[in-house]
């Protein structure tokens, strides 16, 4: 991410409709594949300051790993949860996990499989993971090039990785189906205009709460529909061998 990003991240978690949208997504989700005992022990990866940890928390121990110690606070209430270090060998737990998050992480990867590779050795036999990531090539924006993306993907593109890492695919959809046509000409339009890339703001209320009753309608209502598109993709995924296949959700 750009450092001008990075001053932002928070503000950006906290109110911007997007990010308030798809963590009440995940939350439900969450809930609807929670095991009957709980999640026990959560993985948190890539977790920037442990923003998500308050929520997470409901469902079990929550730790995570993040790379950039530019995006924690010294003395953030969850400082001593988050092991500042890359998610790759040099990260020993010394532990499995009933549940793994990389939530918008692997488009940053220039070795995406690695890295689920990683996760897969930190999941405990009957554990799950669940990714969420940017989709569509053609969706590419400003915005992309901000976060320091390498690519966004399908469902295709990413089966490919997963194939690869060794993750066994449970469940996968894409989300935000509404905000497709959207994202579509807004990468046309900054290009044709050659728009520089900006860090986005939080809109001002009025601006922000419409798209995210939106988004809050469509994960009730049509977004429970197996569409062929969307701006993001959500994947539930296991260790090989785990064949029982749940609804999307």
């Amino acid at each position: 991410m750009r450092d001008d990003y990075l001053e932002r991240y928070r503000d950006l978690y906290q109110h911007h409709w997007w990010w308030r949208a798809r963590e009440r997504l995940i939350l439900k989700s969450l809930r609807a594949h929670e095991p009957p005992d709980g999640w026990k022990a959560i993985l948190d990866v890539g977790c920037g300051d442990g923003l998500f940890f308050d929520q997470l928390l409901s469902f079990g121990e929550v730790e995570g790993v993040e790379p950039s110690a530019a995006l924690l606070s010294e003395n953030g209430p969850h400082r001593s949860r988050i092991h500042v270090c890359p998610f790759d060998e040099n990260f020993q737990p010394h532990k499995e996990f009933q549940l793994i998050l990389m939530l918008d992480v692997l488009e940053h990867l220039s070795d995406p499989a690695a890295a689920l590779r990683r996760a897969l050795a930190l999941l405990a036999p009957d554990g799950m993971l669940l990714i969420t990531v940017p989709a569509f090539k053609a969706l590419w924006t400003n915005h992309d090039v901000v976060n320091g993306h390498v690519t966004r993907y399908t469902r295709q593109t990413f089966r490919e990785v997963a194939r690869q890492a060794g993750l066994s695919i449970q469940a996968e959809h894409y989300f935000f189906q509404w905000l497709f046509p959207l994202k579509l000409a807004t990468g046309i339009m900054e290009r044709a205009l050659g728009t520089p890339p900006r860090p986005a703001n939080v809109p001002p209320p009025w601006l922000n709460k419409p798209p995210y009753w939106l988004s809050r309608l469509e994960q009730y209502t049509w977004g429970a529909l197996p569409w062929p598109f969307g701006s993001s993709l959500m994947v539930w995924g296991s260790k090989p061998g785990k064949d029982e296949r749940f609804a999307n959700s």
